[in-house]
């Protein structure tokens, strides 16, 4: 597993932001590059089921499970920070490592909510493995799956640790620093989905159909230079 190795701690990007990336570049940047945030019922709604989750004073040992809540993860070789929402330990005396003040090993499995219902993309799963990639090396252990468990129908979809998965986490992460390290916030691609994101307003996707002054000027001198010719 690699990103970079040089990358300073005050560097490091937030994990979440791995599934903001994958849903759209220019929303990622205008979040953590630019520092902009607006609310609307999706965002809201999302924030209060987080906060369900996220009682870090919780912790459960139930049916040889181990449960903790909003378990701070990092990794130095992905230079990523963030918590996640739930870890269980599951019971594994074969391949799993050992935990302080209880007996047995234990393999953990980080499990991410989400308020709406499964997606086509990867932005979802793509979060769940880099929360799995930062567990593994922080705790010395192989992940094969984890969980996102969607607050519309209320269930969990299992999440496998393939290698293409984690590729993509990688590769998506290098272009992350990149554009974070030279500040560039992506052009706007309008999909059906800006009309749902809670920065359209300062996205302001649709002034990409409005020509620049530079190309405004590019364009009138060509249509002049053909009526010439």
């Amino acid at each position: 597993m690699e990103c970079s190795n040089f990358i300073e701690e005050d560097e490091y990007l937030s994990i979440s932001g791995i599934q903001h990336f994958e849903f759209c570049k220019r929303q990622w940047a205008l979040i953590h590059i630019e520092k902009l945030w607006t609310e609307n019922y999706l965002t809201i709604d999302g924030e209060l089921m987080h906060k369900n989750a996220h009682n870090e004073r919780f912790i459960e040992f139930r049916e040889g499970v181990l449960t903790t809540r909003s378990m701070r993860v990092v990794s130095r070789e992905l230079g990523v920070v963030g918590q996640c929402d739930i870890v269980e330990f599951q019971q594994d005396e074969i391949n799993g490592i050992e935990l302080f003040n209880h007996n047995g090993k234990f393999i953990p499995i980080p499990v991410e909510y989400k308020r709406g219902r499964p997606k086509k993309g990867l932005e979802d799963k793509l979060q769940v493995v880099c929360q799995a990639m930062c567990l593994e090396e922080m705790l010395c252990c192989d992940i094969n799956k984890g969980f996102i468990y969607y607050g519309e129908i209320r269930h969990r979809e299992p999440v496998e640790i393939t290698n293409e998965l984690r590729d993509r986490v990688q590769s998506d992460l290098k272009e992350m620093h990149l554009l974070f390290k030279n500040q560039v916030t992506p052009k706007v691609k309008i999909r059906k989905s800006c009309k749902a994101c809670s920065l359209s307003e300062l996205c302001l996707p649709v002034l990409s159909k409005v020509k620049s002054g530079k190309q405004y000027i590019i364009d009138l001198l060509s249509e002049k230079n053909e009526k010439t010719t």
